[in-house]
């Protein structure tokens, strides 16, 4: 598994970071910031739940 977002259409709700804090982060701006590009698969879960939470629909498995 492969994470990538879009920092330009994030909306900063900090949905991902609540679902995934492992995998997610948010700057100064609170704009998300992937913390682990390729989590492990023990986290998996857990992130694909912050990309079904995210509001904005900006990240996304590759």
């Amino acid at each position: 598994m492969k994470v990538s977002v879009d920092h330009d259409k994030c909306i900063a709700s900090g949905a991902c970071v609540l679902a995934a804090p492992e995998v997610f982060s948010q700057d100064d701006d609170g704009i998300v910031v992937v913390l682990q590009e390729q989590p492990p698969a023990e986290l998996e879960d857990k992130t694909m739940a912050a990309i079904r939470a995210c509001p904005a629909a900006v990240i996304w498995e590759d």
